[in-house]
C-alpha cells in the first residue's frame, strides 16, 4: 500500500508536526505501506514530485514536533483554476489539472492520500476526490484542518490556531515596549484573519494575560496601561470610527501611547472599495481571495488615525509570519496527535473526509465528510471572554455584523 502526504496554503503551527504524527500512527497500522510526500502541495503532485519517507526517518518521527513549517513545502494551487495551472506550467494548454493529478496518483499507486490545509486544500481535496471516484478510481482522501484563523465550518478547533495566538502574544509583549521611544505614539498590531476575528482576539487575550506575569512600577513609570490593549477591531464586529477616535483620544492624552490589536480582514471591503475608487488594481490570488499581504490594512488604519489621535508616531507592526511558522505549543500537538490518529484509522477504514473536532457532534472527534467543510466561520463576538475583556480595556461592544 502507498500513502501520500501534502501540505498546501499557507503554513501553521502544525503541518510538520501532522507529517510527524501520521508517521507515527502508520508506522503502528501499517508498518509495511510505503509513504510519500508530495512536494509543494497540489504543485508537486501535477508535476509529479514526490518524496518517499525512508525508514530511518520514519523511526525519528517524533522530530518533526518541534520544527514549524512543512518539510514537504506548500503552495496556493486551486485544481479547478485551469487558467491558473496552465499560467504556472503546471499543465499543458488544454489539459484539465483534476485529470494531471488524478493520473499521477493513478501512476504512482497511491490508495491514501491526505491533505493538510484549510479549506480551500480540503475542498480541493475534495474535488479530486469525486472526479477519482467517477472515474473509476478509488482514493481514499483524509484531510486536517489547518489554519490559523480557527475558521472552518463545522470544526470546533482548527490545527496550529492556538500557537499562532500565544506566538502573536509574544510578539507583541517586545513592540510594546516601542511606546518609550516617543511621546503621543500609536502602535497598530496587525493579526492575520482575513473573515475571522478568532485570531486578533484570542491573540490579544493571550498577551493581556500575559501583564499578569509584570512586576509594574508605577513610581518608576512602568504603568501597565501604557502596555495595555487600547482597542480591538474584528470583522464581525460594526467599528464607530467617529466614536473609537473620541474614545481613544482621551487614552492619548491621558497616556501618551495608544495600542491597537487590528485584524487584517477588518475594513478590507471599506479598502477595496477606497483602492478601487482611486483607479488601483486589487490583486487577488487563485481562489479570488484578495492579496491581504499587499492590502496594507494596518497602513491604511494608520493613516486615517494618525491626525485624529494626535499622534508625533505610528508604528504598524504584523506578527503573521512570526506566529505561523512556529511548532506548534503542548495544547496543539495533542490536538495534532489526536487529529492523526483519527485521519489514519479513518483512512485505513476507508472513510474520507476531514478529521476534526466536529460542532455538530458535541465536538467529538471524527471524519467529517467534505461537503459539510467551508471556511468562513466568524468569531463568536459574544464569547464570555471577549466580551469581558472589551469591557476591561473600556471598548464598547459594537454592532454584530452578518456573516461572511
Amino acid at each position: 500500500m502507498k500513502i501520500a502526504f501534502l501540505t498546501a496554503g499557507g503554513i501553521a503551527p502544525c503541518l510538520s508536526a501532522s507529517i510527524g504524527g501520521l508517521i507515527h500512527e502508520y508506522n503502528t497500522l501499517a508498518p509495511d505501506a510505503e509513504l510519500i510526500g508530495y512536494l509543494n502541495g497540489y504543485h508537486g503532485l501535477l508535476l509529479g514530485a514526490s518524496y518517499t519517507f525512508p525508514k530511518s526517518v520514519r523511526e525519528k518521527c517524533e522530530v518533526f514536533y518541534r520544527f514549524g513549517g512543512s518539510p514537504i513545502g506548500n503552495s496556493r494551487v486551486k485544481l479547478t483554476n485551469v487558467k491558473d495551472c496552465e499560467k504556472r506550467g503546471l499543465v499543458q494548454p488544454g489539459q484539465n489539472p483534476l485529470k494531471v493529478a488524478a493520473d499521477q496518483l493513478v501512476k504512482d499507486g497511491v490508495r491514501i492520500l491526505h491533505t493538510i490545509g484549510g479549506d480551500d486544500t480540503n475542498t480541493t481535496a475534495a474535488d479530486l476526490a469525486q472526479y477519482l471516484h467517477e472515474h473509476g478510481y478509488e482514493l481514499t482522501v483524509v484531510g486536517l484542518p489547518k489554519t490559523v484563523d480557527n475558521d472552518v465550518y463545522p470544526i470546533k478547533q482548527t490545527l496550529g490556531a492556538w500557537t499562532a495566538a500565544e506566538q502573536g502574544a509574544r510578539f507583541f509583549r517586545n513592540i510594546a515596549n516601542e511606546n518609550t521611544t516617543s511621546y503621543r505614539q500609536l502602535i497598530i498590531h496587525e493579526v492575520m484573519g482575513r473573515h475571522s476575528g478568532w485570531l486578533t482576539a484570542a491573540t490579544a487575550y493571550d498577551y493581556r494575560q500575559s501583564l499578569h506575569q509584570y512586576d509594574w512600577l508605577p513610581e518608576a513609570l512602568l504603568h501597565h496601561v501604557r502596555w495595555d490593549i487600547d482597542a480591538v477591531w474584528v470583522p464581525e464586529m460594526d467599528v464607530d470610527m467617529e466614536s473609537e477616535t473620541e474614545r481613544l483620544l482621551k487614552k492619548m492624552d491621558a497616556h501618551d501611547s495608544v495600542n491597537i490589536f487590528l485584524a487584517e480582514g477588518a475594513g478590507t471591503e471599506t479598502i477595496v472599495r477606497d483602492k478601487e475608487a482611486n483607479g488601483e488594481e486589487v490583486k487577488r490570488d487563485a481562489f479570488g481571495h484578495v492579496r491581504l499581504d499587499e492590502m496594507d490594512v494596518g497602513k491604511w488604519f494608520a493613516n486615517h488615525l494618525k491626525g485624529a489621535l494626535k499622534a508625533e508616531k505610528v508604528l504598524v507592526q504584523k506578527s503573521g509570519y512570526f506566529a505561523r511558522s512556529a511548532a506548534p505549543n503542548h495544547r496543539d500537538l495533542q490536538l495534532i496527535k489526536h487529529s492523526c490518529s483519527a485521519a489514519a484509522r479513518g483512512a485505513l477504514d476507508g472513510i474520507s473526509g476531514v478529521a476534526g473536532l466536529d460542532e455538530d457532534n458535541g465536538g467529538a472527534m471524527s471524519i467529517i465528510a467534505f461537503p459539510r467543510i467551508k471556511g468562513g466561520k466568524p468569531f463568536d463576538v459574544d464569547e464570555p471572554w471577549f466580551t469581558e475583556m472589551l469591557e476591561a480595556i473600556g471598548q464598547p461592544k459594537g454592532a454584530r455584523l452578518e456573516t461572511h
